[in-house]
This record gives structure tokens, sequence and C-alpha cells, in this order.
């Protein structure tokens, strides 16, 4: 038998990014209170979370707050939710609560609501 001129084919390895609902990603929904609203909080956390490679939004909501959703990486939303607890500098935050809940890849790219 010859030799084949053609070396072997095998497919492509995988690639090891993450689907959008794998477990390695999550979902982060974060409602800031305090004087946030008027300070530049949306453009901070929008700067922050596309720096981060996250998608999701930010917006003002009518009772003064600042409501974040995101999904990324667990350490990519850990370092993003540390960067939300202390805001810009003109905010004064008084609490964040905070939801982890599990990815369902519907965000787009993070952007600005509202």
């Amino acid at each position: 038998m010859r030799p084949s001129a053609f070396p072997s084919w095998s497919p492509p390895a995988r690639s090891r990014t993450p689907s959008l609902a794998s477990p390695e990603r999550r979902r982060l929904k974060a409602e800031i209170f305090g004087d946030v609203q008027g300070v530049g909080f949306r453009y901070f956390a929008q700067s922050h979370a596309r720096r981060l490679g996250l998608e999701g939004y930010v917006r003002n909501r009518y009772d003064g707050a600042v409501e974040v959703e995101a999904e990324g990486s667990a350490d990519a939303l850990e370092g993003f939710l540390d960067l939300l607890r202390q805001g810009p500098r003109a905010a004064r935050i008084q609490d964040v609560a905070v939801a982890w809940l599990p990815a369902r890849g519907d965000l787009g790219p993070f952007g600005v609501r509202g």
C-alpha cells in the first residue's frame, strides 16, 4: 500500500471560549442606592463593563437608584461589582443590592439605557 500524499485530516479543535449559557458565565443584577444619578454613574459603569468584556445595561430608575444587569465571566463580574461599589468620584453610594443569576445570553453589547 502506498503512503498518502496528504497528511491525515482531523477536524479543527474546539474553541475554549465559553458558550453564552455555559457554567463559566454568570449574570449579575445590581441596584445601587445613594446619590448616584447626575454624577456620571451610568457612563462610569458602561466604560468599565466594556473594558471587562461584559454584556448588559445600566439605567437610572425613577426612585433615584441605578440598575445594572450584566453577563460575563465570574471574575470579570466580581471586578465589575467592586467598581460599582466605589462608583465615580462624585457618587455617594449608600447601598448595593446584588443578585446572582444563571446566564441567559440575551443582553447584547453593554450600554446605557434610559
